[in-house]
């Protein structure tokens, strides 16, 4: 059976078609944004909807549909399931191994003036946790750290929410930027490169700008030497790892490395003042741990542990071992009911075209694999018995299973929108505004992460369609992803997900709102910059980009 994709479905005429293929999304919008809907109902609805559209509207098969939608599914379970779940198990078993408070401590003795505590915790550690956590967990943990300290409950989540930002992209170990690249077909090192190196830019404002939003700028002056070296002991690496490891690896490496260049830049520099909050708390001690130094190493050796496995699994030498082990899961033929079914046709290519729909998952090789390993090893290490293991495993399931749901249901919308031509469809109406797509590309990545509260469920409903967009622009399609992702980065400030995670996280259930009005404004800000830096990218220095097919 073949079955060509039909992008005028309505009318012969692209933007009635895309009014109808864009009532899922609309629909998404109004049930999170207006009606306040669970996610993983609003996207099991949304997904429904898809279905009717690609079955009523676009006239794909109903076995085709609910093919692709399977295809969809099993994209979202493996890996991104299996690696969001192992890494939630993972800091789950440091939480309960009571480790995480000797970790606090270390960090928080360093200093006791509120602007470096914000850095050394709302900025460095934040990312760190950003590379091996997901599912808005550092922003809590960071908010929850900061009002251990003494920080304001206010002050300390919306610090957190502008200073993590930078490592958002490739955390947890890189899994958005990995369904970025599948979703639109680019290389995952070749996206990995482009967005680090607008991320790295970011990386030198963000944490002049967290302290600017925390204390002003008056006060944030008299410590712009630890601002500068957390920045640019974060960009180096930063942008070493992005151009030549891979995605896994930038958001372990380089807040660690700017967390112990900003503890040690404290050992020989002190600001002139210590700032505190009006009404702060009796000042604490600075400078001194009430752990040793060997109880320290000993709480750290899960995220050690992480960062080491992450480096072997980037490996090519280690991906040529996994692959001679033959434990991956394989569709032989592709995918059954939907590879050599579907076929893209003009404008979107010359001459119909089979759209493949292959599958296979390599299960030692995941990183969600490597994080499960780890954490069987931190329990052992931490010296916690296996009925303590089997019990946060299935607590962590318990916690994780609504969000495993709403993840399974976007990635099913992602890959049926595509195999029924609803991607298409809207990037050939996109490809309408012309150059000002450029404008709508970082927003359409913004938006998307203000509706499901991720980068990487952003990057699988809209990936394909920014990459489609573009060459209907005749514009390199690497471009436009990274826009999206940039975009994207800034919408976690006001992301209802993000902030309500937040605020249940400082005990602000029911102050939504009083944190929404607060970013708001430095969510856009942060993203008319990341706007400017794309169209001068895109039209002066279109160089910096190497050209994808």
């Amino acid at each position: 059976m073949q079955w060509n994709q039909d992008y005028f479905a309505v009318g012969g005429n692209v933007f009635l078609t895309a009014l109808c293929a864009a009532i899922p999304m609309i629909f998404l919008f109004w049930a999170l944004a207006v009606k306040k809907m669970k996610g993983h109902l609003a996207t099991f609805l949304a997904l429904v909807l898809t279905m009717l559209i690609a079955i009523l509207i676009y006239g794909m098969p109903v076995s085709t549909t609910f093919s692709a939608t399977a295809f969809g599914a099993a994209n979202g379970l493996l890996p991104l399931c299996w690696l969001i779940f192992n890494a939630v198990l993972l800091y789950n078993l440091i939480i309960k191994s009571g480790n995480f408070e000797i970790i606090k401590s270390s960090i928080a003795s360093v200093s006791n003036d509120r602007r470096i505590q914000a850095i050394l915790i709302g900025f460095c550690f934040s990312a760190f946790l950003e590379g091996t956590t997901a599912q808005g967990a550092p922003v809590a943990i960071a908010a929850a750290m900061l009002i251990g300290l003494g920080f304001p409950v206010l002050p300390a989540a919306i610090v957190c929410l502008v200073g993590n930002t930078v490592p958002v992209p490739y955390g947890p170990v890189g899994m958005p930027t990995i369904t970025m690249a599948n979703v639109s077909g680019i290389d995952a090192n070749i996206v990995t490169a482009a967005v680090g190196g607008v991320m790295c830019f970011y990386s030198l404002i963000i944490p002049i700008f967290m302290l600017v939003v925390m204390s002003g700028w008056k006060s944030t002056k008299e410590v712009l030497p630890v601002c500068l070296v957390a920045s640019v002991t974060y960009l180096i690496p930063n942008w070493f790892i992005t151009q030549y490891m891979g995605p896994a690896l930038p958001s372990l490496l380089s807040p660690l490395i700017s967390l112990i260049c900003v503890i040690v830049f404290l050992k020989f520099w002190k600001p002139a003042t210590i700032w505190r909050f009006d009404d702060d708390a009796v000042m604490a001690k600075d400078g001194r741990s009430i752990y040793g130094a060997g109880k320290i190493l000993y709480a750290w050796t899960p995220f050690i542990l992480v960062t080491a496995f992450m480096f072997v699994w980037s490996t090519q030498a280690f991906k040529a071992f996994s692959k001679g082990l033959g434990l991956i899961i394989k569709m032989p033929g592709g995918w059954p009911g939907l590879n050599g079914v579907v076929y893209k046709v003009a404008p979107i290519v010359k001459a119909p075209e089979i759209y493949k729909a292959a599958f296979a998952f390599d299960m030692f090789a995941a990183i969600g694999t490597a994080l499960l390993i780890v954490s069987v090893i931190t329990t052992i290490v931490f010296r916690m018995k296996a009925s303590t293991f089997a019990r946060v495993f299935g607590d962590t399931f318990m916690q994780l299973r609504y969000a495993m749901i709403t993840i399974i249901c976007v990635l099913s919308i992602a890959h049926l929108s595509n195999y029924a031509g609803i991607s298409f469809t809207l990037g050939l109406a996109f490809a309408a505004t012309g150059a000002l797509f450029m404008v709508f590309s970082p927003l359409i990545g913004f938006l998307g992460v203000f509706l499901t509260g991720s980068v990487t469920t952003s990057s699988a409903l809209f990936g394909n369609l920014q990459r489609v967009t573009a060459m209907q622009l005749e514009l390199n399609p690497l471009i436009t992803v990274t826009a999206s992702m940039v975009g994207a980065v800034m919408g976690k400030l006001i992301s209802p997900q993000s902030i309500t995670i937040a605020t249940a996280a400082v005990g602000l259930v029911g102050r939504e709102g009083d944190i929404l009005s607060k970013t708001t404004k430095y969510a856009f800000i942060l993203l008319g910059i990341g706007i400017v830096a794309m169209l001068i990218l895109t039209y002066l220095m279109p160089w910096y980009f190497p050209l994808v097919q």
